[in-house]
């Protein structure tokens, strides 16, 4: 979606100097350590549930905010002092209760309003625990340094072939901006970027590609998501804390899908280019 607070022109641009600062400040925090990458994740987390609680609020400030982003940091400190990660998830279900508490509380309030601002804590959480256990793990650097290629190479595929070939779209219920073309040029980018990064740094090549694949694929369907989250809270962005994309949560709507789908890869599945994991 266009930023409205930045003039058409100069909206790429915007959005190539937002990119390459955040993404900056994300592979600095990648390889400087544990802790720091732990503290980029926390602030992104934090800056995303709050426009998160603001979409589902009207543009207001809500007061689950306070109580799910307590139960995020809670939970990405507990995997930083090497806690179980068992116990990091029962810390955001419980920052998931406790909001969805919150907001049965305020006087009448519908279902679905609790069951939003609950989700919240799930939604940013999970992606926020599996970039920092997947992160400390044997090669989590290189692993989620594959992450951030295919996921951004996916997004910056996309948005170029769907303007440069257009034809159908996607989804047009849920994103009408979105094209088949953009679609699979972005998820095909995404894999030979993969395969090149891992021909670099060492790796299995056929992994690679799929790993690839399979993360363009999980980005693909968490943009999506948020396209139609934002149509049914009748929002073009989520804030405008980012020039040219709009909040935070615009920007990252690919990694809080593919984060999870990264950690199930590697931890459930076994499966990365770089190996097996203990």
């Amino acid at each position: 979606m266009p930023n409205p607070s930045v003039p058409g022109r100069l909206e790429l641009p915007a959005r190539a100097a937002s990119a390459v600062v955040m993404g900056g400040a994300a592979a600095i925090g990648l390889l400087l350590g544990g802790v720091w990458f732990s503290l980029v994740v926390a602030l992104g987390a934090l800056a995303a549930l709050r426009e998160w609680h603001r979409l589902i609020d009207d543009g207001r400030f809500a007061r689950e905010t306070y109580v799910t982003g307590l139960a995020v940091v809670v939970a990405i400190g507990l995997v930083v002092m090497n806690v179980a990660v068992g116990l990091a998830l029962a810390v955001i279900a419980l920052g998931a209760i406790a909001a969805a508490l919150s907001a049965a509380l305020r006087g009448r309030p519908s279902f679905w309003l609790v069951l939003w601002h609950a989700s919240g804590a799930v939604y940013i959480g999970l992606p926020a625990l599996s970039l920092v256990a997947t992160r400390a793990q044997p090669r989590g650097v290189a692993i989620i340094g594959g992450l951030f290629v295919a996921v951004w190479t996916a997004d910056t595929a996309a948005l170029l072939f769907g303007r440069l070939i257009g034809g159908p779209k996607l989804a047009p219920v849920l994103s009408p901006n979105k094209t088949w073309a953009g679609f699979l040029g972005g998820t095909a980018a995404a894999s030979a970027a993969e395969f090149i990064y891992v021909m670099v740094l060492g790796g299995v090549l056929f992994e690679a590609a799929l790993f690839g694949f399979f993360l363009a694929l999980a980005g693909h369907c968490g943009d999506l998501f948020e396209s139609w989250v934002k149509r049914r809270f009748h929002a073009k962005n989520t804030g405008r804390l980012i020039p040219g994309h709009g909040g935070m949560l615009d920007r990252v709507d690919s990694m809080l899908f593919a984060a999870p789908v990264c950690a199930m890869l590697v931890f459930a599945l076994k499966f990365n280019p770089f190996g097996t994991l203990p």
